[in-house]
């Protein structure tokens, strides 16, 4: 039994990551880790936590963690996956990985130099929807892919619960670096491929201010498919995804949520030919078992650091795109 440590200790913790260990056979939570000692150690009694920690520091180096789940604000990332590597525990990152792709260089590579097994937590890759979408188009079912679009829209005004969304200096990006990654990395998936180029454009609102608070996003992937990608924090919740190839189209409604049912749909002259419906109510059980089932078995994890290394650079073309108005190319992580 994998025993991990979660560093900030939040919303996300509490609504998606305490439910999936509590259903885990393979690992479960034995402490966490607050801004504040009182905030910890009220978070640890609620949640029948054994330790209570008011830094990344003191949680890594506790004998009762033998892994880390990094939950904490975009920009606290480096900081806490680096201490937490420093301290020689194994690390899960949430996405978006870093502030840039020169942090996510920072922690691939420190995690490199420990040999310390480093993951970054994109659980759309353990949805059903998107590992059978993923089986059926790489099948052929519908030719060679030609066109991809996933879509993930939220509404989030300034009473949304997090607050440091709107700050800049905290999230690094607006709807693009926070719900766009899960779209570009669910495309290089499914697909099968890397992006070589991004067009990005960005619509801006008073409280987004800098930030965007919409975009629409032109990912040219290397095989030849144009993949695009639609975010929001001023819509109602979707996320639908679609896969257009010349003999058929795959995809649905709602299909990144983890909260009802998926129908798979195939569609041939316009018609739906097929259903097939799909549950992602255990990824992010999935998720962290496929985690501690790597550490047991000293075998690599399914999203390793590179990962969304890759995936930043793809945020960050996208960024200087919004600035330059013109497609960016995307730098390209050796793997391994």
């Amino acid at each position: 039994m994998i025993r991990f440590g979660i560093v900030g200790f939040g919303l996300h913790a509490e609504k998606r990551m305490m439910p999936a260990f509590s259903l885990s056979k393979k690992c479960k939570v034995t402490a966490l880790s607050r801004r504040t000692r009182e905030k910890a150690e009220e978070s640890s009694k609620k949640w029948n936590i054994p330790l209570a920690f008011d830094s990344a520091e003191k949680l890594a180096r506790s004998s009762e963690v033998d892994a880390v789940f990094v939950t904490t604000p975009n920009n606290c990332h480096l900081h806490d996956v680096l201490a937490c590597l420093a301290a020689g525990k194994p690390v899960l990152c949430e996405k978006p990985l870093a502030m840039s792709a020169a942090e996510c260089r920072e922690m691939v590579e420190a995690a490199r130099r420990a040999k310390v097994l480093f993951g970054v937590a994109h659980v759309f890759r353990f949805e059903e929807s998107v590992l059978r979408l993923r089986q059926r188009v790489a099948s052929g079912e519908i030719g060679k892919p030609l066109l991809a679009r996933s879509e993930f829209h939220f509404f989030a005004d300034a009473t949304h619960p997090r607050v440091w969304l709107h700050d800049l200096k905290v999230a690094g990006g607006g709807p693009i670096a926070d719900i766009g990654v899960h779209c570009i990395d669910s495309l290089r998936f499914v697909l099968q491929d890397d992006v070589a180029r991004v067009s990005a454009r960005g619509l801006h609102d008073e409280l987004s201010g800098e930030m965007e608070s919409a975009a629409a996003l032109t990912l040219e992937f290397s095989r030849g498919a144009l993949g695009t990608v639609l975010v929001s924090y001023r819509a109602e919740y979707r996320t639908p995804f679609v896969v257009v190839g010349p003999t058929g189209v795959l995809g649905g409604e709602h299909f990144l949520n983890v909260e009802q049912p998926i129908a798979l749909e195939l569609r041939r002259g316009g018609n739906v030919v097929g259903t097939e419906t799909l549950s992602n109510n255990l990824a992010y059980v999935k998720m962290v078992d496929a985690f501690a089932e790597a550490m047991e078995n000293k075998t690599d994890y399914l999203i390793p650091g590179e990962e969304g290394w890759q995936n930043q650079e793809i945020l960050d073309a996208a960024y200087r795109s919004l600035g330059s108005g013109k497609a960016e190319d995307v730098r390209q992580v050796k793997r391994g």
